[in-house]
């Protein structure tokens, strides 16, 4: 009788031992940059007015996005992690010159965006230390512009964005335990709601996933070296929970608004995150609201600066050689635009999201057309069908329900 060795497990190659250790460090990062970019004062505006607007009927159209918004960042950080490709690259491969106008698109948006930043950056410094809007404006820049011209930027920045997104959530869900919320209610219209607003559903995926923001940590997991078939766990699993962590702080940020407002308080429309703390907390909510919309505001400012940038790459290499300094003039343009206009915040930051949720389709649509028709792109990787179809049904849902929001927006400005 002839006795076989056991065959040993081959030894995993250099590369993808690499690429395993890349992983475990760099999708944490990616993670969060993609969730705190979500999280901006826009975020924190929209889902106030909407509490507002609509009280617990509201949660129906959290569940709704949230929904979506799973589906749509399955499936881009997906085709973008495994082809180890920027979007706009991709969009370039799908249909020639697309990815121009991809890359205008979510610059053009992200600078919104970023203006609404740096105004909830004003905003925070203003609760906490009384600071004119202009000085606040400067002092939070130079803030952020220090994180990028650091020796280890991109650590820096990953670091950064993880802390202050465990305070900024850790303080708003202090609010939310205080204010005794109804959340028997709120559950029962998850499901079956009084009252269905597309608008706000809309605004919310533009907000979590539109424009920039989906890229923010695809493009950044990507630069991380999270690429390729062999980390499509880690992609997976770090494009679910990014989301969850703005469900969460949605959901927190919901059931902290719902309280106050139900207990009969009338809120400021002017500036309804800060005043719902303070009904909450008295003196002790504003230096909250102070700490939280800056933490939402700043984190949001260095998610937005580095993915615009990352999409004027398609540009040339000039961008990738003077990439920090791109990074300082964008923040600089961003600042300056804002001093300039003097824009109510409030509006600006609700435009934001419905212009984003807008924008959404195209890039949606030009990746998945990638992942469909162009393996070589892939490298062969033979993409799921099942994630097609849901991403094919999330591009319907953005198409139909973003253009109407935005025209409803639009005629009410």
């Amino acid at each position: 009788m002839t006795h076989h060795e056991p065959t040993a497990a081959p030894e995993a190659s250099p590369e993808s031992k690499a690429l395993k250790v890349a992983g475990r460090k760099g999708f944490v990062g990616a993670m969060f940059l993609m969730a705190t970019s979500a999280i901006g004062p826009g975020f924190l505006t929209q889902t106030t007015t909407f509490t507002i607007q609509l009280g617990a009927a509201f949660a129906f159209a959290i569940l709704a996005s949230v929904l979506v918004d799973i589906a749509i960042q399955l499936n881009i950080w997906r085709i973008i992690g495994v082809s180890g490709r920027r979007a706009q690259d991709l969009a370039n491969t799908a249909v020639p010159g697309s990815g121009y106008v991809l890359s205008g698109l979510d610059v053009f948006g992200g600078l919104i965006f970023n203006i609404g930043n740096i105004a909830g950056c004003t905003l925070g410094l203003a609760a906490l230390f009384g600071l004119d809007v202009r000085i606040g404006a400067v002092v939070s820049a130079a803030f952020a512009i220090v994180v990028f011209l650091v020796k280890r930027a991109g650590v820096a920045m990953d670091r950064i964005v993880v802390v202050l997104g465990v305070v900024m959530l850790a303080l708003t869900s202090y609010v939310a335990l205080t204010t005794s919320p109804p959340v028997g209610d709120a559950l029962l219209q998850t499901v079956a709601p009084e009252t269905i607003s597309w608008l706000a559903v809309a605004t919310l995926i533009g907000g979590t996933v539109g424009g920039y923001i989906v890229y923010a940590g695809a493009h950044r997991m990507v630069d991380n070296g999270v690429r390729g078939v062999e980390q499509v766990g880690e992609i997976t699993r770090a494009s679910v929970l990014g989301i969850a962590i703005t469900a969460l702080m949605r959901i927190v940020l919901f059931l902290a608004v719902l309280g106050v407002v139900s207990t009969g308080a009338q809120l400021d429309e002017a500036n309804p995150v800060a005043s719902a703390f303070t009904a909450a907390l008295g003196d002790v909510g504003r230096i909250f609201f102070g700490a939280v919309i800056w933490i939402a505001a700043i984190t949001s400012v260095i998610g937005a600066s580095y993915t615009s940038t990352s999409f004027l790459k398609v540009m040339g290499q000039w961008v990738t050689d003077y990439e920090r300094w791109v990074v300082v003039g964008f923040i600089v343009a961003s600042t300056a635009i804002f001093v300039a206009l003097g824009t109510q915040p409030v509006t600006l930051l609700v435009f934001a999201g419905a212009f984003n949720a807008f924008i959404l389709p195209v890039g949606l649509g030009l990746l998945l057309w990638v992942a469909w028709r162009r393996s070589e792109v892939m490298h062969g990787y033979v993409y799921p069908r099942w994630l097609l179809v849901i991403g094919a049904l999330a591009w319907l849902a953005t198409f139909g329900v973003g253009v109407p929001a935005v025209m409803a927006l639009l005629e009410g400005i």
